[in-house]
């Protein structure tokens, strides 16, 4: 019994494993920077196409 009462003291101190839950968690939120991003930029993006196709096709209607 008192071998399972200093074990459970030695995982409860270990730290190793709370270093890479932090590590996971700081890669998450990377992740989610980027994605935000990338969606942001690809908004422009998009409506930057839509003005160019609209003054391809519709010359008048384009603002110069």
């Amino acid at each position: 019994m008192k071998q399972l009462y200093l074990a459970t003291r030695q995982f409860l101190r270990d730290e190793e494993g709370v270093t890479a839950i932090e590590y996971g968690l700081i890669a998450a939120l990377i992740a989610v920077a980027v994605i935000a991003t990338v969606y942001l930029v690809g908004q422009e993006l998009n409506n930057t196409f839509i003005k160019i196709k609209t003054c391809l096709t519709t010359p008048a209607n384009c603002g110069t």
